[in-house]
């Protein structure tokens, strides 16, 4: 049970309320046997009309404390009067006995809901948390299937299990209790029948784990297949690969059916199985338990067997509905493990707890002798580099030289694997992690926005900023124009990742998201290597005038943007191979000016 640990952790912060649910379900199972054993009497006052009153009633241990008022209503209203009254003893602890029952199912529910509600929040703060590295790996159809199918799987298969790990384990103890006291020579049969069947409903429910893993792990890839033809269907269709997509899709569908289908089979067998074995137990209390009775012997009367079937009747569906919550944890252990693969991945770019602030950015970032590296590739090399404040450094180079992970080691997107990187001639990592990212802005290739009002998404990293603020910032970033021009103006909704909105204007949208938030460090990450020339007119006059008075990383594959930047980089395979001004690398006559003669054939 210890991979169980964490929903165990969950539950256990509702102590109070637990306590209270196993009351209740200690109540519920009490009543429950005392309406059933209530029987007894009723079935001798039935069968044996002619015996004496003080001998009609079981001397059972069980009804001592009923039989006392059973006799005085029988010397005082007779018969009638006394099956008048047990008929009225078993309604009423019939009836509080589902009353605590619903008590319990009360209080258990929110406790069900509150757990899944917290883990999925646990699941989602660290996803958040995870380093950008951690995704470049998984697939984001995974990724929402732990978040979703799994924790589902989770709730119904092992939270709501757990419940019934509880309550009717509860009731089977007292059910068997109860049997025991009414017939010790007769439950022997069922302590030595009972394991043989759990043991048989174990050997079924084997494999189930396994198949749910292979299930999830097949919803995850559907569920990718998904996002990406969302994601592509222009190209999907203007390359025609309608009939490739829809061949991957439902391959992956198909075999994700098989073994659901495999999983079900094995499920569903559970309760029938379950139920023929009863049965199969009940049979063999009615043959031991009628030579019982017909011998005289053991004490066993007629009315005692019938109570004591009736109990055991009422044992089945717990029985049953353990073997089920056995089958359903084996299925469910399966969705934990991965949900657990996610929530215990270790976060490499962790804040420091004790780090201090950085009030303002005063001097320059230095890099110095910088590597980074994947488990399975190098990506850059020793690394050294000094960007003072105000000035701008541009990052050039073929696609995959290292420039967007060099970047990304300043707001500590990722760590670098060796060497340091040091703000004000501190390393980086002394620094607490927000006020660090708190001094910087970036602006991407493609634009990130969120299906929220265009006010909304300016003002993402400024969330109390005014609406002249707002505005402000709309208007440096040339956005302000097209933004009145909409139908509600500033609280437009822009769609699902901005799709109502031109590339230009999503751009521009990001540069006045950036602007609000007014950084001393700008990261332009190619920001307008896929626009029309007139978008990138509008968008590179925004950037111009963004960039003043401020620290910029520009990466760009446009070499023209960056003529005038303070100093270029030239990377390639994760090293500096040039570095200088547009016109000393020009007339290094080398891989930049090679770079450049490439664009000006264009």
């Amino acid at each position: 049970m210890k991979k169980f640990s964490r929903i165990f952790k969950y539950i256990s912060k509702y102590s109070n309320k637990l306590v209270l649910y196993f009351v209740c379900t200690i109540l519920s199972t009490v009543f429950g046997i005392f309406s059933i054993t209530m029987l007894m009497p009723f079935f001798d006052l039935i069968f044996k009309p002619d015996a004496p009153t003080n001998k009609i009633l079981s001397d059972n241990a069980l009804m001592n404390f009923v039989n006392k008022y059973i006799l005085i209503v029988m010397h005082s209203e007779g018969r009638v009067g006394a099956l008048t009254f047990i008929c009225i003893f078993i309604i009423i602890t019939t009836l509080l006995k589902n009353i605590f029952l619903y008590s319990s199912n009360l209080i258990s529910a929110p406790i069900r809901s509150a757990v899944i509600t917290e883990l999925r929040g646990d699941i989602y703060n660290k996803i958040l948390a995870l380093p950008i590295g951690y995704f470049t790996e998984k697939r984001k159809g995974d990724i929402m299937s732990r978040m979703t199918n799994d924790l589902v799987e989770i709730e119904s298969s092992i939270v709501g299990t757990l419940e019934g790990l509880v309550k009717d384990p509860l009731t089977l103890i007292g059910y068997l209790i109860s049997l025991v006291i009414i017939s010790p020579m007769l439950s022997l049969f069922l302590l030595i029948l009972l394991p043989v069947t759990g043991f048989l409903i174990g050997r079924i429910s084997r494999k189930l784990k396994a198949q749910s893993q292979d299930a999830a792990i097949r919803l995850g890839e559907s569920l990718s297949i998904m996002d990406e033809t969302l994601g592509g269907l222009r190209v999907i269709k203007a390359f025609m690969a309608e009939k490739l997509l829809s061949t991957r899709f439902f391959n992956v569908n198909n075999d994700l059916f098989r073994i659901r289908k495999k999983m079900n089979a094995r499920r569903d067998l559970a309760s029938p199985l379950t139920e023929l074995l009863g049965v199969v137990v009940l049979c063999t209390i009615l043959y031991f338990g009628g030579r019982l009775v017909l011998s005289g012997s053991n004490g066993l009367t007629a009315s005692g067997l019938v109570a004591y079937i009736a109990l055991f009747a009422f044992i089945i569906n717990p029985s049953k509905n353990i073997s089920t919550s056995f089958f359903n944890i084996q299925r469910g252990a399966a969705a934990i493990d991965r949900v657990e693969e996610v929530l215990n991945a270790p976060v490499t770019v962790d804040d420091n707890p004790n780090g201090k602030l950085l009030p303002a950015f005063n001097d320059s970032i230095e890099l110095r002798n910088i590597s980074f590296a994947y488990e399975d590739a190098v990506i850059l090399k020793n690394i050294n580099l000094t960007i003072k404040k105000g000035k701008t450094i541009a990052l050039v180079g073929s696609s995959g030289a290292g420039k967007s992970t060099l970047a990304d080691l300043v707001p500590r997107f990722h760590d670098a694997t060796g060497g340091e990187v040091l703000i004000d001639g501190v390393n980086i990592r002394d620094y607490s992690l927000a006020s660090v990212r708190q001094h910087i802005s970036i602006v991407t290739q493609e634009p990130i926005l969120f299906n929220d009002t265009i006010a909304n998404n300016i003002s993402l990293g400024s969330p109390n900023a005014t609406k002249e603020e707002i505005i402000n910032a709309a208007t440096v970033a040339n956005a302000h124009k097209f933004i009145v021009q909409k139908e509600e103006g500033y609280d437009t909704n822009i769609g699902d990742r901005g799709s109502k909105l031109s590339g230009g204007e999503r751009q521009r949208l990001t540069i006045a998201r950036a602007l609000l938030k007014n950084p001393p460090i700008l990261i332009l990450d190619e920001a307008t290597s896929s626009l029309d020339t007139e978008s990138e007119r509008l968008v590179q006059d925004a950037i111009n005038n963004m960039m003043q008075n401020r620290t910029s990383i520009v990466i760009a594959h446009r070499l023209s943007t960056i003529r005038h930047a303070d100093e270029i980089i030239v990377l390639q395979k994760g090293e500096i191979v040039e570095r200088g001004t547009h016109e000393e690398l020009i007339a290094l006559e080398g891989f930049y000016k090679k770079l450049v003669n490439m664009q000006e054939v264009k």
